[in-house]
């Protein structure tokens, strides 16, 4: 029986490109998930769940320290983004009873953005020296520790704008997915990258298709409070 989740195995190979179960089935799982969050639908979260598992194996054997770190944290957030969806409050719920589509306010943004900022650097600093420090679980030196902890921290700010459904968490996934397919790209796995890239276009629709639903909700008639 192969090694599912060895990225050496080989599932088949396409244009020359080996490519593994593990990146395969990590990345269908993943897209369909972001298809469906730029929808707003319920069902993107346990598909997550699935997706980040999967990448959890693949980002250890490429050396991608933080992105491994990173699908521990998804894996949370996706059970807890599900029951955050799924559990709104009475003031919270759109018509479907979950929960509805809302902005952040831009002060609040602004506190978030720059405590991202100061944990890139930290992140980064220990991305740098895991195979100094730990050299039994991490033989290799990690890629882009600066770079990849920057995606990793923006990614989590992105997360926890989804669960509370803001509208911005898909300008910052924007801003990640970019990156991350250069990342991918350069450390090989290619069909990843491919993913990536095409994330970038499923976050401008996200962005206009929640936005669109956000300026549809019912606005209350000022004359009857």
């Amino acid at each position: 029986m192969p090694d599912f989740f060895d990225i050496d195995t080989l599932f088949f190979t396409l244009w020359g490109y080996p490519m593994s179960y593990l990146e395969f089935f990590g990345v269908v799982s993943g897209a369909v998930a972001v298809w469906l969050s730029a929808r707003a639908h319920v069902w993107s979260w346990p598909i997550g769940a699935v997706s980040v598992v999967l990448f959890f194996f693949l980002f250890y054997q490429i050396q991608l320290y933080p992105d491994m770190f990173l699908q521990v944290f998804f894996l949370i957030t996706n059970l807890q983004g599900w029951w955050r969806w799924k559990h709104p409050k009475p003031d919270e719920a759109n018509q479907h009873q979950e929960l509805r589509i809302t902005r952040m306010p831009t002060r609040q943004f602004t506190v978030w953005a720059l405590a991202a900022g100061v944990a890139t650097l930290l992140l980064g600093t220990f991305a740098s020296n895991l195979h100094a420090w730990f050299p039994v679980l991490f033989s290799q030196p990690s890629a882009f520790p600066y770079i990849d902890s920057f995606t990793t921290v923006m990614s989590i700010l992105a997360t926890f704008l989804m669960i509370e459904k803001r509208v911005e968490c898909w300008y910052v996934w924007l801003l990640v997915d970019a990156i991350l397919t250069y990342i991918y790209f350069v450390k090989g796995v290619k069909l990843v990258a491919a993913e990536y890239f095409l994330f970038c276009f499923v976050a401008l629709f996200g962005a206009w298709n929640w936005t669109r639903e956000y300026r549809g909700y019912a606005q209350p008639n000022p004359l009857h409070p």
